[in-house]
């Protein structure tokens, strides 16, 4: 399996890995076929994404995915996160094989339960 060289940056230079303390929302999704595991942990302030945090078990794709992911969504609104396409994501790794496409599902599992999260939060402070 070939991986392209963003995906290569990500899975031995991975962004914004580790715990964040204290987070606005944290997440925790699992691929139930592949076992791969990926912890979120975001920080808002107002409407912004200011920190993302992660820490994924899991494969090359996964660990590429959830990095690229992180770095995506800093800075961005709630809506312009919520915007964000898997095939944006694969984009910005520079594609994923058939085989690895689960990797970038998981990260997209993890962002929409932390909108989720997040969202209803700001339903209470609304």
């Amino acid at each position: 399996m070939s991986y392209s060289d963003q995906v290569l940056d990500h899975f031995e230079n991975p962004r914004n890995v580790g715990e964040l303390s204290p987070a606005d929302a944290e997440v925790r999704v699992e691929n139930p076929v592949c076992g791969d595991i990926m912890k979120l942990w975001v920080r808002l302030s107002g409407d912004r994404i200011t920190e993302a945090r992660f820490r994924t078990r899991g494969c090359v794709a996964s660990i590429a995915a959830s990095s690229c992911l992180t770095e995506m969504i800093k800075i961005k609104s709630l809506a312009e996160a919520r915007s964000i396409r898997r095939e944006q994501l694969v984009e910005a790794l520079g594609g994923l094989p058939n085989a690895s496409q689960h990797g970038a599902h998981l990260a997209m599992d993890a962002l929409a339960a932390a909108l989720k999260k997040l969202e209803g939060i700001k339903k209470l402070e609304g």
